[in-house]
């Protein structure tokens, strides 16, 4: 099981990588002006760090208490990256919509592009650092 610091420094490693990421591109690909996108991604980033942490911390007890082990499979990895992302787009949907003065439908579909993004991004930046800093009281790594 991880620490509670190593759960915060993995929190904000992920979310400032994926700030500098996709608010220049974000902005370029909707036609939002970068500081209006820039915002959002922050509102959003800093909704993500909480909802990360207690995420994760849910998804590793739940693995634990199932199997005896919080190490992810690549099939676990897919679900909890897919989970994340969908929990995720419930909570975003309203702030999107209301920041940025579209309409649900077109939220939605920003959401989804985002979601899209970040569940590639989730599964590849999570595997990288469970790689570098594996899990307490894991003698391998995973593949």
């Amino acid at each position: 099981m991880r620490s509670t610091a190593d759960r915060v420094r993995q929190a904000i490693c992920f979310e400032l990588i994926g700030i500098l990421i996709v608010t220049p591109l974000f902005a370029w690909v909707f036609n939002h002006p970068m500081g209006d996108m820039g915002v959002l991604v922050v509102l959003g980033a800093t909704a993500a760090t909480v909802w990360n942490y207690l995420f994760n911390l849910g998804f590793d007890h739940a693995l634990h208490r199932r199997r005896g082990d919080a190490r992810k499979t690549f099939p676990l990895r897919i679900l909890h990256a897919v989970l994340f992302e969908a929990t995720l787009l419930v909570i975003l949907l309203p702030i999107f919509a209301w920041w940025l003065q579209v309409s649900l439908v077109s939220a939605f579909l920003m959401e989804i592009a985002f979601a899209a993004f970040y569940v590639v991004y989730a599964f590849v930046f999570t595997w990288c650092y469970d790689t570098l800093f594996p899990p307490q009281g894991t003698n391998e790594r995973t593949a």
